[in-house]
């Protein structure tokens, strides 16, 4: 069974579902993100209605489907969009012409009631033909201007017919879902400052990454997939008690690129370098009550699917009676052993080639004149944090060791802009920073 692995993963079209990866399922154009595995006992709730989510095994990522009801129960039916094309000049001459001053809203220009809706469900009716019925009896819909009609039309879309979008789960959609939803959980971490982050490490192919991650598995997920499956990525961590990282699991790695993802304590690797363990006997105590309790954070987010929905809807993915079956179905490869003796050799005698740091609860300082001595010379680092006085300190500590030079801070901004004819604008909300980070190249220091 173990040769036949690597076999299924090098022929395995990363383009389309299969059974057992994971998916980001965008609801109704993002009212709600769920990250779901997909099994033939997996199921999705929304509204009052659960679904079966095998219809989206074997589909292409990208794909749009539809609740629709069935003669048991509803299912997810695939929907193609239309592509006609309107009269733009037609429709201009039209909505110069109306306007919604003469409409009033007192709930009494809709004549089909909640009774007809239920008969027509009945009847087998699908959701775009209970939509056009209310269309259709609307006294008022014609009088609204194009704008106000889209906007209604897709109102009672979401309601009646609502929509999944099967998206693929990878660095920048991972990090959006969790930055709307729970960004504690990833330091508020956004994806610029990740992609930040990336870029002034020169994380590039063949590459030997060292990265302290305390953003639950987010930041290696996003090195490990610029990687793809060359070089090796080590993630330490101070103490005796790894980091969690449960979020690696929703990126769909396969075997070749978990092998290369190891984990190792500061410890290891600053007594490889030096041969003692002093310089890590001060870290050690200050975090071991951290790492404690991130490991019983660890422990209770991985019983249970991550599940990113409004405060509302409270329902799980996955029922608890099911979620054994699936998690014995559909395991996904494991990340992160722990490093090998050779592994670490390999690293004394050549240095990393780049260090990444993203620990929102520890002094980067204290990380940092620790780390630094494993890069080889000349290796670029770069470190986050949500505030800028922490990294403001590492920088001026760093100038007096002269340990690096190069060192600026960074605050990366991220603008999002709507764009509709005649009504583009900048988002109406928008998170205020990204965070902050400090980059640099190691240099090296003689000991006179």
């Amino acid at each position: 069974m173990s040769e036949n692995k690597p076999q299924s993963d090098s022929i395995q079209n990363p383009r389309v579902t299969w059974e057992g990866c994971s998916v980001l399922l965008d609801i109704n154009d993002g009212d709600r993100l769920v990250f779901a595995r997909l099994s033939a006992g997996s199921t999705l709730k929304i509204g009052n209605k659960t679904c079966s989510l095998q219809p989206l095994i074997g589909c292409p990522f990208g794909s749009l489907f539809q609740v629709e009801s069935g003669k048991e129960k509803p299912y997810l039916s695939r929907y193609i969009p239309s592509t006609e094309v309107q009269d733009e000049g037609g429709c201009l001459l039209k909505e110069e012409s109306r306007d919604n001053r003469a409409i009033i809203d007192n709930n009494e220009a809709q004549s089909l009631t909640g009774e007809d809706i239920d008969a027509m469900r009945r009847q087998g009716a699908t959701g775009n033909e209970i939509v056009e019925a209310l269309i259709a009896n609307s006294a008022t819909f014609e009088k609204k201007t194009q704008f106000s009609q889209e906007k209604y039309r897709l109102k009672k879309q979401k309601k009646y017919a609502p929509r999944v979008l099967l998206r693929r789960p990878f660095s920048r959609s991972i990090c959006e879902a969790y930055f709307k939803k729970y960004p504690a959980r990833i330091g508020f971490l956004r994806v610029d400052a990740l992609s930040l982050l990336i870029s002034m490490a020169n994380v590039t192919a063949n590459s030997d990454v060292l990265v302290v991650d305390m953003v639950g598995g987010l930041l290696t997920g996003a090195v490990a997939e610029r990687l793809g499956g060359t070089g090796s990525l080590c993630n330490t961590y101070p103490g005796g008690t790894p980091y969690p990282m449960e979020i690696i699991r929703m990126f769909n790695f396969n075997n070749e690129i978990c092998k290369r993802i190891f984990r190792c304590s500061l410890k290891d690797l600053c007594s490889a370098q030096n041969g003692t363990d002093e310089q890590v006997g001060q870290l050690k105590d200050v975090s071991t009550v951290e790492s404690q309790s991130n490991e019983q954070t660890s422990l209770s987010v991985s019983t249970e699917e991550v599940h990113l929905s409004s405060e509302n809807d409270v329902a799980d993915l996955v029922p608890e009676n099911e979620l054994s079956a699936v998690s014995k179905t559909c395991k996904a490869p494991k990340a992160g052993d722990k490093a090998p003796k050779e592994a670490i050799q390999l690293w004394k005698e050549n240095g990393f080639s780049s260090l990444i740091i993203a620990a929102p609860e520890q002094d980067a300082w204290s990380l940092v004149k620790d780390l630094l001595p494993l890069l080889s010379y000349s290796a670029p680092f770069a470190i986050y944090h949500q505030y800028l006085q922490p990294l403001a300190t590492c920088m001026h500590n760093l100038q007096l060791e002269k340990m690096a030079i190069g060192l600026q801070i960074s605050e990366p901004w991220l603008r999002e802009y709507q764009v509709l004819p005649s009504r583009t604008h900048p988002c109406m909300q928008m998170s205020g920073s990204g965070g902050y980070i400090l980059s640099g190249t190691r240099t090296f220091t003689s000991q006179s």
